[in-house]
């Protein structure tokens, strides 16, 4: 296995849906391509300064228009299994990444190799999510189209708020990353990496040790802090659409966390300061990395990313101060 070079520092970038689709009037692929380059525009600068990095992204929306599509042409084409909705936005979106950043890059004079895996993401068959499907995916429902895709095809569907049902899927939890290796050659080569779009394609290893896909979609922050883990990262950094994390959110006690250590993340996460559908999952990636031997996470916004890594910005989370030094 390819050695990292431990003095440029790693980090692992995982971008959400507001670096690719930023509202409902800008959704189409040019909008997409866009609002991909902005982001990557902040990133540029990074790499120009040699640290290594590993991009990861969300791809909820574009895999409910794959299924929009995948529906509007039912018969006269057939279904679109949900992990290859996942592996085919994992090419489109990493294809944009890829192009934008290196973009970027000769804008600042720096030419740079830069590789997009399609990657897998090995899940547990027996994981409790696959009992109770949770994720919702895709286009609303009328009653009537709920229960037809419940007789005929098999989905689980839930009704959500009023508006309509929506068919929700399993969403396990990631336990390895197929293509690690892969990851690390790249980077032992001076390779920017795009990996685990979407949290990865979920998979499970069968008794005979071969792979297959499963209809499932997996939390892109969770994963991403997995891979961060097993990549030895110096920085996990999550961007998403605020300034900072906030405690008492949407409250008139609300107020910006610009640091938190450990303990005082997993406080406020159990008192219920960051929602399952929201801050949560990002609040218990950041846990999950820092608790395996990470020792700084960075919660921001894409135009914040290079102020963020020079602690000018976002929301920092790190290891307790007793722990420092382990």
């Amino acid at each position: 296995m390819p050695t990292l070079q431990p003095s440029r520092p790693l980090v692992v970038i995982a971008i959400g849906g507001n670096s690719l689709i930023k509202d409902a009037h800008h959704m189409s692929v040019l909008d997409q391509y866009r609002a991909a380059g902005e982001t990557c525009a902040h990133i540029a600068p990074l790499v120009c300064r040699g640290y290594r990095i590993v991009i990861t992204h969300g791809n909820g929306p574009q895999v409910g228009f794959i299924l929009l599509r995948s529906e509007l042409a039912k018969g006269q084409l057939h279904q679109v299994p949900l992990e290859s909705c996942v592996a085919d936005t994992q090419g489109a979106i990493g294809y944009q990444i890829a192009q934008a950043l290196g973009n970027a890059c000769r804008k600042l004079q720096v030419e740079v190799e830069i590789a997009s895996v399609i990657t897998q993401s090995l899940v547990d068959r027996d994981d409790p999510a696959f009992s109770d499907p949770a994720k919702p995916i895709g286009p609303f429902y009328t009653e009537a189209e709920a229960v037809r895709h419940r007789d005929g095809d098999g989905w689980t569907l839930k009704e959500d708020a009023g508006r309509g049902w929506r068919r929700v899927v399993p969403s396990p939890r990631a336990v390895e990353i197929i293509e690690e290796k892969v990851i690390r050659d790249l980077l032992a080569r001076d390779v920017v990496v795009i990996a685990l779009g979407g949290g990865g394609i979920p998979v499970v290893r069968e008794e005979d040790g071969t792979l297959s896909g499963i209809s499932a979609v997996i939390d892109k922050d969770q994963a991403s802090s997995l891979l961060a883990r097993q990549l030895r990262a110096d920085q996990l950094l999550i961007s998403t659409g605020v300034h900072h994390v906030m405690l008492d959110y949407g409250t008139p006690q609300e107020r910006p966390v610009t640091s938190m250590t450990l303990s005082e993340a997993k406080a406020h996460l159990a008192a219920g300061q960051f929602p399952a559908g929201s801050m949560g999952p990002k609040i218990q990636a950041a846990i999950e990395f820092i608790e395996a031997g990470g020792k700084h996470v960075i919660i921001t916004r894409p135009e914040d990313i290079e102020l963020a890594v020079d602690g000018e910005a976002g929301t920092h989370i790190h290891r307790d101060a007793d722990l420092e030094d382990l």
